[in-house]
Parts: structure tokens; sequence; C-alpha cells
């Protein structure tokens, strides 16, 4: 595993998050097997409605606004990157760290999944929603840098 530092850029980011964000994340780059980004905290209405305008969010009622969701991109060469093999590993860390830490978390590579007591790696995980979606005559909404807190616990 690699333990790697997060960039001044990244914990700006983690300011104003949830406090539990700020353990995870930490926790994560600890045992991540890839260097990451944290690319997107805590967001304005105005950011979030610019980023549905752009189909990059599919929803108003973002937990990015509340301060409850992170988007981690993996760091690669000194820029962020949107391959999957390195946002599988990023997934890992953080579900390694939910569980540690005993914070579940929902991830944006299967919305639906319970991601932090999951036993199927990330890859399954995305495909068996991407699956799960097609057999119901919807589309998927994949977005593998995305976790949230989940609602039930962190209102």
């Amino acid at each position: 595993m690699g333990a790697f530092e997060l960039s001044a850029a990244s914990r700006k980011e983690l300011l104003r998050v949830h406090d539990a964000w700020v353990s995870v994340v930490k926790k994560a780059s600890q045992l991540s097997a890839q260097e990451c980004a944290v690319l997107d905290g805590i967001r304005t209405v105005d950011e979030h409605k610019k980023m549905v305008q752009k189909g990059a969010a599919q929803t108003l009622d973002s937990r990015h606004v509340t301060g409850h969701a992170v988007d981690l991109v993996p760091y690669i060469n000194g820029k962020p990157r949107w391959e999957w093999p390195p946002i599988y590993l990023i997934a890992d860390a953080m579900r390694m760290g939910a569980q540690e830490l005993e914070i579940p978390l929902r991830w944006g590579g299967a919305w639906d999944a319970d991601f932090t007591n999951s036993t199927e790696s990330p890859a399954d995980l995305a495909a068996n929603y991407v699956s799960r979606r097609g057999k119901q005559g919807l589309s998927a909404f994949i977005d593998g840098p995305h976790f949230e807190l989940l609602r039930s616990r962190y209102p």
C-alpha cells in the first residue's frame, strides 16, 4: 500500500466538509495503492447547478452542497486522471478506510450497492450496477470518483 500525503489543494477541498470525510480521506490516503487528489469537496448551489447543466451531475439535491460528499481522482504523473483501474484502487482504499472507521459510504460507481460492506471488487460492483439498471430499462450514471456519507447516518 502507498501512504500518500494529501496536497495543499486537496486539503483545501476538505475544508468545511463533514469531519467524517476528513477522517476517511486521510485514512484512505494511508491505505491506497493509488495516489489521489480531492477534486471537489463542498460546492455552492451555483457551482452545482453548473455541474448539472454540463451533465457532470444528475440532481440538484447534491451531498456536495451540504459537505457530505467528495470526489477523489487518481493523480498520475502530476495530473488528475479519470481512468477506471486507478479509480477502482481508490474505491478499495475508501472502502477499507470507511470499514476501519465504521463510517458508511455510498459510491458513485454503484449507487444502489452497500458499498462499505460489500466484498465485491469495485469493478464488479460497477458492472453489476450497470446490469441491474439495464434490466430495469434505466440508464446508469456512473461517477467513479464520487463518494458520499449515507443520509441515514449523516443527514
